[in-house]
């Protein structure tokens, strides 16, 4: 089930329609309270979230989500009107997976929620841990411990770690890792990047140094 929470009809419409075109079950809310009125009635596949809400906002409505141990890990992607950076950061740094902002297409949005399900589907490939001195990916439980500590990752940031952890040593450009995290079909910019590694790199604390820079390029793990 993706659960809509939108106080714009229109806008709501618009999504509900879009997704439910391209075969998904779709229930839309039009507040916060709506939505946890609803959520109990089926488990959440991915929330598609607005900021600007009657009441409880939806930065809000994020990190009840992200509290609770039952919607911890499910797919977010924020809605705004706002386009000032400021806005996405808070959304990713309080473990948002994705943003759009309005006005955006319905094939724009549908490919984001798409590429999200894609990403954060398990993976039947995966070697049983990764390593990098004291950051250690256990990809059969998809956890991230640095120095032993049990460190709090959207998916979009594990999928990011783990694309330059599998490459060690190796600049990734902007350009590969979207194609590797975010998917071919994705709308959005390079800078998107910038801002998930910006996150990334803060929950890895001291250990988030060994993400470097390459200038014009893109990034690389030592």
């Amino acid at each position: 089930m993706i659960y809509i929470v939108e106080d714009d009809l229109d806008i709501r419409e618009m999504e509900s329609y879009a997704l439910t075109s391209s075969g998904y079950e779709v229930t839309a809310c039009a507040s916060g309270a709506e939505f946890f009125e609803k959520l109990p009635a089926a488990a959440p596949r991915l929330v598609l979230l607005d900021i600007m809400l009657p009441g409880e906002d939806g930065l809000a409505i994020l990190s009840r989500l992200r509290a609770d141990p039952e919607t911890a890990d499910v797919p977010v992607i924020m809605v705004t009107a706002k386009t000032s950076e400021i806005d996405k950061v808070r959304g990713l740094d309080q473990g948002a997976d994705d943003y759009v902002t309005k006005p955006f297409g319905v094939m724009e949005l549908v490919s984001r929620v798409k590429a999200l399900l894609r990403r954060s589907a398990p993976r039947e490939d995966e070697h049983d841990k990764l390593i990098s001195d004291g950051i250690v990916i256990d990809c059969d439980k998809h956890t991230v411990t640095v120095d032993g500590v049990l460190t709090e990752l959207t998916f979009k940031e594990y999928e990011l770690l783990c694309a330059l952890m599998e490459s060690k040593g190796i600049v990734q450009s902007r350009e590969k890792l979207i194609n590797t995290v975010w998917g071919y079909d994705f709308a959005g910019e390079t800078r998107t990047v910038d801002m998930h590694i910006k996150t990334l790199r803060r929950k890895l604390g001291e250990s988030g140094r060994k993400i470097v820079t390459v200038r014009n390029v893109g990034y690389r793990l030592d």
